[in-house]
Order: C-alpha cells, then sequence, then structure tokens
C-alpha cells in the first residue's frame, strides 16, 4: 500500500512538474527573444540567442519612458488595491455579521458580478467613464477597479470573517470600541493572510492588465501603462518584436517579483476564506 502511495505522490509530482514548464515557456520564449535582434527573431524563435545583448533593453528603457510608466502602473495598481482591501473587507465584515434576509439577498449581489464577462459590459463602463470624467487619468483607472476587484475580495473576506468568534467583537465593544475601532483594532489584524492573498491576486491582475487600460487611457501618452507601451512595437504592417518582448519583459517583471516572494499565502489564505464558517 506504502509502494502504491509513493508511487502515486511520485507520478503526481511529475504532472506537476510538466505543467509548470508547459506554463514558464512563454514566459522563458519572451525572455530569450528579448536578448536577439530583429533578425534572429524573425530566424528562428525558439532558438537560444547568440550573445546576450542589453541593448534592446535600454533602447525601450528610453523609448517608452519606462520610468514615467512604472509610476503610472504603481499608482493605478496601489489605488486599486487600497479601495478593494478598505471596501471588501468592511462589507464582508458587515454582511458576515448582521443574519437578515436582507443581509444574505445583498451578498449574493456583490459577489454576481464575477460570473459577468467584461467584454459585455466594458463599452457601458467605458460610456460611463466619459460621463463621470474619470477617463484619459490614472486615479479614474484606479477607482474603476474597485468595482471589478470587489466581488472575489468581498467572497473571500466573507468566509474567512465567518471562522471569527462573535466573542471577539463582543469583548471589544463591551470594553468601549466603536464599530470602526472595533473593524481596524480588532478584526482587520485578523484578516492579514486573506488580505495578503488578495493583495497578490489584484496585483497580478491590475499590474498586467491589458484591456482595461486600452479602453481608458490609450490615447493618453502621459498615462499609458506598461503593458500598452509594449502593444506600441507591434503594428499593422510592422512589428518590432524583439521590442516587444523586452517590454513585456519589463512590464511583467515586477509582478513576478512579488509574487515570488508572497506566493507561499496564497493557497492559505484562499482554503481559509473558501473554507471556514
Amino acid at each position: 500500500m506504502n509502494r502504491q502511495s509513493k508511487a502515486g505522490r511520485i507520478i503526481l509530482e511529475v504532472v506537476m512538474v510538466l505543467l509548470s514548464l508547459l506554463f514558464l515557456y512563454p514566459l522563458f520564449l519572451a525572455i530569450i527573444n528579448s536578448f536577439k535582434s530583429f533578425g534572429e527573431v524573425m530566424k528562428d524563435v525558439i532558438a537560444l540567442p547568440t550573445k546576450l545583448s542589453f541593448g534592446n533593453y535600454s533602447h525601450v528603457w528610453s523609448f517608452i519612458n519606462y520610468p514615467k510608466l512604472f509610476l503610472n502602473n504603481f499608482v493605478i495598481t496601489g489605488l486599486g488595491l487600497v479601495g478593494i482591501i478598505l471596501v471588501s473587507s468592511i462589507a464582508a465584515y458587515k454582511l458576515a455579521r448582521t443574519k437578515s434576509r436582507w443581509s444574505g439577498l445583498i451578498y449574493m449581489l456583490c459577489i454576481m458580478p464575477m460570473l459577468i464577462p467584461f467584454q459585455s459590459i466594458m463599452l457601458t463602463v467605458l460610456q460611463l467613464s466619459k460621463n463621470l470624467h474619470i477617463t484619459e487619468s490614472t486615479w479614474g483607472l484606479g477607482l474603476l477597479y474597485w468595482g471589478f476587484g470587489a466581488p472575489l475580495a468581498v467572497f473571500i473576506y466573507h468566509g474567512f470573517v465567518k471562522g471569527i468568534p462573535k466573542e471577539i467583537d463582543e469583548s471589544a465593544t463591551i470594553d468601549g470600541a466603536s464599530g470602526f475601532r472595533l473593524f481596524f483594532s480588532v478584526i482587520f489584524p485578523l484578516l492579514k493572510s486573506v488580505t495578503t492573498t488578495i493583495v497578490i491576486i489584484d496585483v497580478m491582475w491590475i499590474w498586467n492588465d491589458f484591456l482595461l487600460p486600452l479602453l481608458m487611457v490609450n490615447g493618453s501618452p502621459d498615462t499609458k501603462t506598461l503593458t500598452l507601451a509594449a502593444y506600441t512595437f507591434v503594428g499593422q504592417y510592422t512589428s518590432d518584436w524583439q521590442y516587444a518582448m523586452t517590454a513585456m519583459v519589463m512590464a511583467v517583471l515586477p509582478s513576478i517579483i512579488v509574487f515570488i516572494f508572497l506566493q507561499k499565502y496564497i493557497v492559505k489564505g484562499v482554503v481559509a476564506g473558501a473554507v471556514k464558517g
């Protein structure tokens, strides 16, 4: 029995390694092609570069004004994260602690947008954003992510809050804590694991998002994001693939670094939010 279990575990590990290599292969292609010249890319896209040259990186850095676009991404991602975490955690806590028919209905309405494809509402969102005069701005784009990121965050927070004993709330209330003091001083620190999970998920999503920035800020060079800048090297009649690959590597690298350092919290937080309660 132990021999069969060990064999099954080995097979599972081999399958997982193969799947990991399959998902990492596109990133590997982007990295090796970022060191090639245009001729090398067109000659053989899967071959290793003949020599390591960082000329593509220096050209892309200056051509797209990387520090400026990095700041745009940082502002958009930071603003989106702060709004998603604050709004979703407070809403999930209140809904989890309020036992009524209406709270259950409101909770379902909060998480139902996860089932709606963005492509089906993007024109409506674009028109509404124009009416509110929040297009062509980094802060306006950051605000839009509040609505798109809140449903999943509410779902995760809600499941975790249900596992926190109500006696903690009662003890803090007896000690004189107000509603907001109770939440931010007592409850929110207990949400550290799921908050870290939400931060990782949303950083990967917002930082590397392409479609929403394309709709909202594509016409303004001062508010472009890194992913949009990579797209500028791809044209209808000619494309600088070596620069496009370089720009894409430079765009996704910060989010990959965040993921590597915090990835151990993802499974822990998701399981906690889905199982507790």
